[in-house]
């Protein structure tokens, strides 16, 4: 019997990622997902283990996230303005995208992490902003900061841990600036 043409590695992948952001990580399954392509589990297996393709939700949400900070990356704005762009769009994506975000992020198997290497490459332009501020010789510090400093923001956001009174849309902006008019004290 042949694989039906809507069945291949990119179209599990983003069906998977969709379901796992629909229902959660811990209610998916290889058979639900069988089940919305109206194949046998057995099917998918011709394609991905489970654990390749969480690895490969997590490939595609880091792609997706390199995807919509780079748009920043290509303005006429200034490199200040680039990274407060680049801090919005990034935080909106872990909002936006709670249940994946979190899967990349948080999970400690190794099998599960995405290509070292694409992520390097997928990080490396906006290193190359962080070093417009920072010195180039300093630009990795500075990039390992400000990542800190947004996925801090947005973890602690999505775990409803900022309660107290205030705007966080503030508190998000007052953070970043901190941050960008340090850099450009050091």
């Amino acid at each position: 019997m042949p694989y039906p043409s809507k069945l291949n590695s990119e179209t599990l992948v983003e069906a998977a990622w969709q379901m796992m952001e629909d229902e959660g990580v811990e209610a998916f399954s290889m058979h639900k997902l069988a089940a919305h392509f109206k194949v046998k589990t057995a099917s998918l297996y011709r394609y991905y283990k489970k654990a390749e393709l969480l690895r490969a939700v997590n490939a595609y949400t880091e792609a997706q996230l390199y995807e919509v900070i780079s748009a920043a990356l290509y303005t006429d704005q200034s490199p200040e303005d680039k990274i407060r762009q680049i801090a919005q769009d990034y935080r909106q994506f872990g909002l936006s995208h709670p249940t994946t975000y979190g899967l990349l992020y948080t999970n400690t198997i190794d099998e599960l992490r995405p290509d070292f290497e694409e992520g390097v490459r997928g990080v490396m332009p906006f290193q190359q902003l962080m070093g417009k501020l920072s010195g180039e010789a300093d630009s990795l510090k500075a990039t390992r900061g400000i990542l800190a400093i947004m996925h801090g923001f947005v973890m602690l956001e999505l775990a409803g841990q900022l309660r107290r009174e205030g705007s966080l849309d503030e508190a998000y902006e007052y953070t970043v600036e901190a941050y960008i008019t340090g850099l450009r004290h050091l």
